[in-house]
């Protein structure tokens, strides 16, 4: 699971998380303040490491064992993520269910498994599986690679000539060793989605939109964002997403949902888990960083 960090201030509020901890050991009993180790930049703790490039010393190791809890940074390479769920009880951010099920190809699944509604969504291994395999899509329907982010390998298929292009970008990569698709259907959404971030405990959403009712909403393709319209909408989804990440333990992603404007119960569709994810819709650098160790500090509070 790999990420460019969109957050570049350092952020230093030890302060801030020893004052909660002096207050959990309180209430705990503990005979002292618990020690936390810090891999993520942002973060100032008691004891502060860097794992350049996802490889980590046995002294990281020796510091991981003697650690009460571990904050990683956001996107974390899988192999410090194991090493610190191995040798800690308690490590921020929760990834387990993430790293079972990577790649949008892993969140279908996951998302098939625990009954959640979803625009209905056909994963392949490989360009022979999906000749060899049945698909009931009509046109328009979307072409997913199981990797990307912000719209990135994407793409609304409208003829059979957008498909061919599109399999013939998969025997690329499947040339280059990457390999995982899938096809999904069309949602009318009238040119939005909706983005709810989860932090710790607490939970913020935002519509991205586009004015003319087109396919890509992503910031980074020209959306715009609005957080005040459709409260209702917005309330749904994040009651869904709670129960969710209360099954699964995820306490920091991106989590974006469809309404389709032919749905009258206007259910919120689960589309995509993004680890890595754009902090401008929730205010930019600076309030990701108050809400990231707030989340902290909540999340220290409850060990």
């Amino acid at each position: 699971m790999k990420c460019i960090i969109l957050v570049e201030l350092t952020f230093n509020d030890h302060s801030l998380l020893q004052e909660n901890i002096t207050h959990a050991t309180k209430n705990k009993r503990r005979p002292g303040p618990i020690n936390i180790l810090s891999f993520n930049l942002l973060i100032e703790a008691d004891q502060n490491r860097v794992a350049r490039g996802g490889t980590f010393s046995d002294e990281d190791r020796r510091a991981m064992k003697a650690a009460d809890a571990i904050i990683l940074p956001q996107g974390c390479p899988e192999g410090l993520y194991r090493a610190a769920r191995r040798h800690c009880a308690h490590v921020f951010p929760n990834y387990d269910i993430l790293f079972q099920y990577p790649g949008k190809t892993g969140q279908h699944a996951l998302f098939k498994k625990m009954s959640l509604p979803h625009p209905e969504t056909q994963s392949f291994q490989s360009v022979r599986q999906f000749m060899r395999a049945s698909h009931s899509f009509n046109y328009p329907f979307v072409f997913k690679f199981s990797w990307g982010g912000e719209g990135n390998n994407v793409f609304l298929i409208q003829s059979s000539k957008d498909l061919a292009l599109c399999l013939e970008r998969a025997r690329e990569w499947e040339r280059q060793g990457k390999k995982e698709f899938l096809l999904q259907e069309y949602v009318p959404t009238g040119g939005r989605s909706l983005r709810v971030v989860v932090i710790g405990n607490n939970f913020y959403s935002y519509w991205r939109k586009v004015a003319d009712g087109g396919f890509y909403t992503n910031l980074a393709k020209g959306a715009s964002i609005d957080r005040d319209s459709f409260p209702e909408l917005q309330e749904k989804a994040v009651m869904a997403l709670r129960d969710v990440c209360r099954k699964t333990g995820i306490n920091l992603a991106g989590f974006d949902f469809l309404f389709s404007t032919q749905d009258p119960e206007n259910t919120p569709l689960f589309l995509e888990i993004n680890v890595c994810f754009r902090c401008r819709g929730l205010g930019g650098a600076d309030s990701f960083n108050r809400l990231l160790v707030q989340g902290i500090r909540e999340w220290l509070a409850q060990l």
